[in-house]
């Protein structure tokens, strides 16, 4: 019996889902078709605003338009409000769709 119950669960692990496509199912039962496209800020997000700003700033959350993105200090903060404008086209032309409206950056932690 024990050995049945372990080769079960060895199957299990073996068929290994992308955390993407768990979100994008879990959130489209929960959010708007539009907040759900948004999980793809993170496939896209060093291509649209670069690796040194990539380096620096990681998005975070994403409601009605808006974006946070959390940034590793204070000056970045200030020279990404200059960028703010460009980071919105270029993430939008990335996504292939006009969802962020604006972006709000915050001091937070940056996982790579």
């Amino acid at each position: 019996m024990y050995k049945h119950t372990q080769l079960n669960k060895k199957n299990k692990n073996s068929e290994l889902i992308h955390i993407k496509d768990i979100l994008t199912s879990a959130l489209g039962k929960y959010r708007p078709a539009m907040d759900t496209q948004m999980t793809r800020i993170w496939d896209i997000w060093d291509l649209a605003v670069g690796k040194p700003i990539a380096m620096n700033a990681k998005p975070d959350a994403f409601k009605d338009g808006m974006l946070i993105v959390n940034v590793s200090s204070s000056s970045w903060i200030h020279q990404l409000k200059f960028l703010e404008k460009e980071m919105i086209l270029n993430i939008n032309k990335q996504l292939d769709h006009k969802l962020v409206k604006q972006i709000r950056f915050k001091i937070g932690k940056i996982i790579s």
